[in-house]
């Protein structure tokens, strides 16, 4: 399978509407949004079908044990992310804040802190005859976005049999986007003609060559600074 992975950089730049033309235009069987952490592909090509729904587990976080709790304040002390509080005498963990390192786990003096899997956000994948379209949301302050682009991914490729894929990737140069970029066969960047649009496109393009990835560049809204998209075009 071949795969076409569009990116951005900055956000903004119409990837997701170039993305959808492009799934649109040739009739793409097999398409994906890794864009986890805020999936909008689906708004324009959702297939006519009920998805497969799948946890995604993360890291783990830590979790009172209330009967063991002897509220002695050493899990709070210790906790550099202001995650535990002592509420009516007990622990409690502010799971948006917690990171999950297990440091609160490992000075209890009475086994009142458990490290348990987190479900930190959910995958989608739509099925309707030979078209597939695979996704994903990750749960608001949770991490790991990169190990879940990877999950849809793998979820569409393992469900299709076409022969080529579109993907649509995250804007920004992060994490998810390296993920996006690993195994894929070309890059189309749709860039837009202003200052943070070519120093995005710039990253990119220096991040895909360390991964020997082709790219292409897609200049869109060009007409709003033709001066800028002639440089783009040099």
């Amino acid at each position: 399978m071949k795969k076409l992975l569009i990116l951005s950089g900055k956000g903004g730049t119409g990837k997701t509407t170039v993305a959808a033309a492009f799934i649109d235009f040739l009739s793409a069987r097999a398409f994906a949004d890794c864009d986890v952490d805020a999936p909008n592909l689906h708004i324009v090509t959702r297939l006519d079908s009920t998805p497969k729904y799948k946890d995604y587990y993360g890291s783990q976080k830590a979790n009172i044990v209330s009967d063991k709790c002897i509220a002695c304040g050493l899990c709070v002390s210790k906790c550099r992310f202001d995650a535990i509080q002592i509420i009516n005498g007990k622990a409690q963990i502010n799971e948006y804040a917690c990171e999950g390192c297990g440091v609160c786990h490992f000075v209890c003096p009475n086994d009142a802190v458990i490290m348990q899997d987190d479900i930190a956000g959910e995958q989608m994948l739509f099925k309707n005859e030979d078209r597939v379209f695979s996704t994903a949301k990750l749960k608001m302050g949770r991490g790991n976005s990169g190990k879940l682009v990877t999950e849809v991914k793998n979820d569409l490729y393992k469900a299709s049999n076409a022969d080529f894929a579109i993907i649509d990737g995250s804007p920004g140069i992060g994490c998810p986007v390296i993920a996006s970029v690993t195994g894929v066969d070309m890059i189309l960047i749709v860039a837009e003609p202003s200052v943070a649009g070519i120093h995005d496109m710039e990253r990119i393009i220096k991040t895909a060559d360390i991964l020997n990835v082709k790219t292409a560049v897609c200049v869109n809204k060009y007409d709003t600074y033709l001066d800028n998209t002639e440089n783009i075009e040099q």
